[in-house]
This record gives C-alpha cells, sequence and structure tokens, in this order.
C-alpha cells in the first residue's frame, strides 16, 4: 500500500473545524496531534528533520539558506539532494518508487520521479513560468494537462490559491503516472495571507477553506488509489508588529563590510567581520575571528527584539554550516536581512522579488508597496511588453506591513506544526524526528 505525506505548511491544530472539512474528517477517522518541530522551524530545515529522523546538526540543513563559507557567497533555496548529509528515509528501501511534488531538495536527487519550480531566466533579463521534473516525459504530462505552472502565484504580491490548486491538481497526475510507493506532496497556501495579514483575522476563514479544498484533492487521489494519508506541517505562524534590523547594527559598528557597484550597496560577507543571515526569526550570525565574539554579542543582545543570543551547540545547530552565534527574534518581531543605511544606496534588488540575490529572507515580497507599487509593477511590465528594459520593484521596505512570521518555537503547541494520520501511529508526543520512523515503517510493509 502506498503512502502520501502531505505538508500543509503553516497548518496547526487550532485550525481545524468547520472551514476544513476534508482534513478534519481525515483527523476524525483517525487522530490528530501537536508536533514538536525543530528549529530553526523553517521550511528546508523541517523536511529534512522528517525525511532522515535527524537534527540540523547532524543533516546540516540548518536554514532555507545560510553561508558558503568555500564560496564566500550566501545562498538560500539551493536545490540538490546532496546538501543533505544524513541518508533520507527511503534510501534503505532501494526497490521502493518515491514522488517528490514540490517538497524540498527535489534536483539531483535519488527518487523514481521529482517535480519542483524553476523558473526560466533569460540572457535578456526575462524571467518566465517554468517547472523542473524528471523524467521529463513527466514535465511534458502535467503542462499539457494542466497548463503552464503559475509561479507567480507561488510566491510574491500575487501569491494566491491558484499555484497551491496547480500543485494539488498536478500531483494526482503525477501519482497516476508513477505510481509511487511513497509520495511527498506540497501545499504552501498557508504561508501567504498569514505573513502578510498575520494568523488571525477575517483572511484565515477563506484561506482555510481554500487549502481544504485543494488537499481534499490529494486525500481524494490516495482514496482511489488505496493509499494511507499522513498529514504534516511545518511551523505556524505567529503574529508579529515589527523587524530588527540586525545587519545595520553590525555595520554601525563597523564589523560588517559592503561593496559599491553600479546596483548599488552589497554585502560583502568575505570582508566583513560578522553578518547575519536572517531567516524569518532566526538568524546565523556569522564572525570571521574569534576575537570579536564578546563583542557582537553584546551588541545584538542590547538591540530591542532580540530574546536570545546562543551558541549553535545551545540549538542543536552545531554543523559547520552554522553562523558562530544563532539570533532568536523575541516575540511579535522578525529578522529583517537589510544592511544599507541610506535609502539612495540600496541596492536595485531591494523592493524586487528576488529569492536568489538577497543575503536573507525577506517576507516584503509578499507585498505590494501602498505607496506606487502597483503602478511601478504595471509600467515595469509594460516596458516588458514593448522590449524595452524594466525594474520590477513593487515591494516596500516597511518592516512593519508583515503581520506573521515562524522560525521560532511555539508558545503553545496548539499554535505550531501538526500530524494526521491513522490510529495505529497514535502515540502520546510528536516530534518532526519521529515522522522519518512512521514513514520507514510504512514503506518496510
Amino acid at each position: 500500500m502506498s503512502l502520501i505525506v502531505l505538508n500543509c505548511v503553516g497548518l496547526t491544530p487550532r485550525h481545524l473545524g468547520p472551514d476544513t472539512p476534508h482534513l478534519s474528517a481525515l483527523a476524525q477517522e483517525g487522530f490528530v496531534a501537536p508536533m514538536a518541530p525543530v528549529l530553526p522551524a523553517v521550511t528546508t530545515t523541517a523536511q529534512t528533520t522528517m525525511l532522515t529522523g535527524t537534527l540540523p546538526r547532524e543533516h546540516g540543513i540548518v536554514g532555507n539558506g545560510w553561508y558558503f563559507r568555500e564560496l564566500g557567497e550566501i545562498w538560500f533555496w539551493r536545490q540538490s539532494q546532496r546538501l543533505i548529509q544524513r541518508p533520507l528515509v527511503w534510501e534503505q528501501f532501494p526497490h521502493k518508487k518515491v514522488l517528490k511534488h514540490f517538497w524540498w531538495y527535489a534536483m539531483n536527487t535519488d527518487v523514481a520521479a521529482t517535480v519542483t519550480p524553476r523558473p526560466v531566466y533569460h540572457h535578456d533579463g526575462r524571467k518566465s513560468p517554468d517547472i523542473y521534473a524528471w523524467p521529463e516525459a513527466l514535465k511534458h504530462q502535467l503542462v499539457k494537462q494542466h497548463g503552464e505552472f503559475p509561479l507567480f502565484n507561488f510566491w510574491g504580491p500575487l501569491a494566491d490559491i491558484r499555484s497551491t490548486r496547480w500543485i494539488a491538481e498536478s500531483f494526482a497526475t503525477a501519482f497516476d503516472e508513477t505510481k509511487p510507493d511513497l509520495a511527498l506532496c506540497y501545499l504552501p497556501h498557508l504561508d501567504y495571507d498569514l505573513q502578510r495579514f498575520g494568523p488571525t483575522g477575517e483572511h484565515l476563514a477563506r484561506n482555510l477553506r481554500e487549502l481544504d479544498v485543494e488537499a481534499g484533492k490529494v486525500i481524494a487521489c490516495a482514496q482511489r488509489h488505496g493509499a494511507k494519508v499522513l498529514v504534516v506541517s511545518e511551523y505556524g505562524i505567529e503574529p508579529v508588529d515589527k523587524g530588527v534590523y540586525l545587519n545595520r547594527a553590525l555595520r554601525e559598528a563597523g564589523l560588517l563590510s559592503i561593496s559599491m557597484n553600479s546596483a548599488g550597496e552589497l554585502l560583502d560577507p568575505g570582508m566583513s567581520r560578522a553578518f547575519a543571515v536572517c531567516d524569518h526569526q532566526l538568524a546565523h550570525v556569522y564572525i570571521r575571528n574569534s576575537s570579536d565574539m564578546e563583542t557582537v554579542r553584546g551588541l545584538l543582545t542590547t538591540l530591542d527584539g532580540i530574546e536570545r543570543v546562543c551558541t549553535p551547540a545551545e540549538l542543536a545547530l552545531d554543523h559547520p554550516r552554522a553562523g558562530e552565534l544563532i539570533v532568536i527574534a523575541a516575540p511579535r518581531r522578525w529578522l529583517v536581512y537589510d544592511y544599507w543605511l541610506q535609502d539612495d544606496r540600496k541596492p536595485d534588488f531591494a523592493k524586487a522579488v528576488e529569492i536568489h540575490k538577497k543575503p536573507g529572507y525577506d517576507p516584503r515580497e509578499l507585498l505590494f508597496d501602498p505607496h506606487g507599487g502597483k503602478r511601478r509593477a504595471g509600467l515595469a511590465l509594460l516596458r516588458k511588453k514593448l522590449g524595452m528594459r524594466y525594474l520590477l520593484d513593487p515591494c516596500p521596505l516597511d518592516d512593519t506591513l508583515v503581520r506573521g512570521s515562524h522560525g521560532r518555537a511555539p508558545a503553545d503547541p496548539l499554535d505550531g506544526p501538526l500530524v494526521i494520520g491513522a490510529k495505529s501511529w497514535a502515540r502520546d508526543s510528536w516530534s518532526q524526528l519521529d515522522l522519518a520512523g512512521v514513514i520507514a515503517g510504512e514503506m518496510a510493509t
């Protein structure tokens, strides 16, 4: 019997109810429980922990991005599975087929089939929607049956249910085509408005209903194939009011270096004595010389909006990829990557949706700047249509516009990640470390 692991990002035990009939029915038939997250409570770390049963200090995925010391560069959202340094659960079952459908580290992978967003970056500067899929024939089948993947509804100010709908519906097609023993499906919808507007409010019920409809399609696919379903999530979203600017504080103290070119100021990590790689509510702080450790710790500890400055070992993050110090934001705060001190010297990507050039995660990319963002986007797209060069920079720099974030441990388990599954899997307590064992047990049958 096949197993489908359905990852509903941002879903918490508190969300189950009348707005989630498909997910609630699954929980009623089996069980639902809070699931303790690992830190940082972010996508790639959580997913890797669930699929290896090991901590970040072992598998090496210390965040959605980190400082690659060998390159002297900060990279987020890399795609190669070979970045994972511990065996994945299916490796002990080489005769079983695995489908990865929008789960992370979907390239350079050993699974039978994989699908992931992969934009086309044209040489003339244009960016076009696309996916990567293996086998190649699977990509053609998905596009033929479901149309072009709505990339611009997957991330950015236009992110909405259309991307999650495409993922859910194309998952059923991919499952039919590949007939896997283990299938992983990722539905991101709750991430969007809960970061934009916060985890509570009038928008929540609509978002839950929209997510549940798409989760229902995956559950229906499982029922058609006689497959079991295990629903998980990576984290819950907590309310935030404003950001904390770690890199600006480090720069003002003379610890962070920049270089300047025609695109604006750029962070120069290789020449910096200290800089922070901000990832939602947790940051890795990289310190070149051990003699600066206490200076940096003392500086960051005094910043308003910081709950804790600690060593990686205190959080089971002591891995060569981790920073020398870890910063955790205080409740209702998130960590901003910005490092420039003058607005006219900011880099040209600062107000753009640019997940690869920014040396940190930027949730403001989910928002239109209330001061002309839509107008700037319209003019840029007009220039694009006319074949002219353009700068698409619709996003704001105001940190107070972001109303939800994650990365910390939840104050209440009911506001953290969950697990929904068959009664036979129920236990007294759950951690994301437990998922690999459950998956292995099913694959062994």
